[in-house]
């Protein structure tokens, strides 16, 4: 299974707007940050998870052709507002958009036109709204588990997929949780700044957790432009050994677990 980083950063996005900052002024690609969002390919099945305010040029960038579902975290704004650009790879066939009950209302509220009758002409994407209520979807031939964390107060989803899981906007993992992720090697989590933050984890709570999961291979994304991309890297060989490491995640980064 295949596994792209279409985007790494926050709600911001990196370069943040009228910032002049070391990060938003680097050079280095990796700390160029589109908002975070992930495209899973296997043999015949292509989904990612959300469709944030970016997903446009990520899918263009990407070069997605086809769509078998998307998998929203939850509804904020980075994690959702794209979802109109999905109109050209619905035009054949409907697309399933998978959430909670809480996700899809509100997918209907701002999307409210999709849902009702409008004149022809205007385009809008063919979407299938379905709430997975906490269970197993099925897409394709890929079994994908719905995880429940805490972003601040707030009940959302990661998503596990045999030995690979992706978490983000997370603050709190609990424990039927921790459960759902024993036996993950692979593990893309947010780390959104070293200082503590409400509603992320920092990246040593990230890193933390990540421990307590017992992966592998870890990609810290949901970085915010208070990070610099190499500096980040340098400071993270401390928790790297044969057997694990941890490394920041940047837009692009393409990386493969097993998907049984």
């Amino acid at each position: 299974m295949k596994i792209t980083i279409l985007g790494s950063g926050t709600s911001h996005g990196v370069p943040v707007v009228g910032c002049n900052c070391e990060v938003c002024t680097s050079t280095d690609p990796r700390d160029n940050r589109s908002r975070s969002s992930i495209l899973i390919e296997s043999k015949d099945t292509t989904v990612i998870v959300d469709t944030g305010t970016d997903f446009r040029f990520q899918a263009l960038r990407a070069g997605i052709q086809h769509l078998d579902a998307v998998l929203m975290t939850h509804a904020h704004a980075d994690h959702l507002h794209g979802l109109d650009d999905t109109r050209s790879l619905t035009y054949e066939d409907p697309l399933d958009v998978y959430g909670s009950a809480d996700t899809l209302a509100e997918i209907k509220k701002r999307f409210d036109y999709v849902f009702t009758k409008t004149q022809i002409g205007g385009g809008k994407p063919n979407i299938v709204l379905k709430n997975h209520n906490g269970k197993t979807i099925n897409a394709g031939e890929l079994s994908i588990i719905p995880v429940p964390v805490m972003h601040g107060d707030l009940l959302i989803y990661g998503y596990r997929i045999g030995s690979f899981a992706y978490i983000t906007d997370c603050s709190g993992i609990p424990e039927p949780s921790m459960r759902l992720l024993k036996g993950v090697t692979v593990l893309v989590i947010n780390a959104l700044r070293y200082r503590p933050h409400p509603t992320h984890f920092n990246i040593a709570q990230a890193v933390e957790a990540a421990r307590g999961i017992g992966a592998h291979e870890v990609w810290l994304t949901h970085m915010c432009h208070k990070i610099s991309h190499q500096k980040l890297t340098d400071e993270l060989e401390v928790h790297n050994n044969k057997d694990r490491r941890v490394l920041p995640a940047y837009d692009g980064l393409v990386i493969t677990a097993d998907a049984g």
